[in-house]
């Protein structure tokens, strides 16, 4: 009730650019289970709306292009911030859809840059669509987080991998998923001629009224040009 009418603004345009081959969706682990940095390469994931089948063949080949990802189910067991993500797409695509899944907890710079190339490297000839999921502040007032955060997003818009990975490793701005989100600032330049853009932000506290304690959230795109 919170974060999914923001994160429907990016769903939307998403939906108005045709269906992606393959999902690579980058969350944060908040549970601290199963390895730093966590893929899963076979199976499938069920939600409500259906299934979601991992895209094997290019989960196997990101995880074998560089050495600091394990192939990992622990970590996304009970993990929530990818999975979150899936019935948006199943909702757009009336039908199942492939992902990879790559859970976060390992979010440092070097480490960003690292799944960054490897992601870039094995995409670059496949029609795939990245998503990192993260809150944006949390638990701080309206004003203070509508603050922070604005910070946070001016540094992404700006493609500035070091100052977003800064802000979340010193918890300027209690970002879950800045790694993620970091991920995709370095993939974005990697790729070139990307722009990124704002669709919208809110607070929790734009739906409950109450402003005292809340959590921000955000929806920007990606575009390449």
């Amino acid at each position: 009730m919170y974060s999914g009418p923001v994160a429907t603004n990016g769903y939307s345009k998403l939906a108005l650019d045709g269906k992606p081959d393959v999902f690579i969706i980058l969350g944060p682990n908040h549970t601290g289970m199963g390895s730093g940095l966590s893929i899963q390469t076979e199976g499938a994931w069920q939600t409500p709306i259906g299934t979601a089948e991992i895209d094997t063949a290019l989960a196997k080949r990101i995880q074998k292009s560089t050495d600091i990802i394990d192939v990992d189910e622990a970590a996304h067991v009970n993990e929530h911030s990818i999975e979150v993500q899936l019935p948006f797409l199943q909702f757009v695509y009336k039908d199942t859809i492939k992902f990879v899944p790559i859970c976060m907890m390992m979010q440092d710079l070097t480490t960003c840059r690292e799944v960054a190339r490897s992601i870039f490297q094995e995409t670059a000839d496949s029609n795939a669509a990245v998503i990192a999921s993260s809150d944006f502040t949390h638990y701080e007032s309206h004003e203070a987080a509508s603050r922070k955060d604005r910070g946070a997003i001016d540094a992404i818009l700006r493609l500035d991998e070091e100052q977003v990975n800064e802000l979340g490793e010193t918890s300027r701005v209690t970002m879950c998923g800045y790694g993620p989100i970091t991920t995709l600032v370095v993939l974005s330049k990697l790729i070139k001629g990307v722009r990124p853009e704002l669709l919208a932000y809110r607070t929790s506290g734009d739906v409950t009224g109450d402003k005292s304690a809340v959590v921000g959230y955000s929806s920007i795109t990606f575009t390449r040009q």
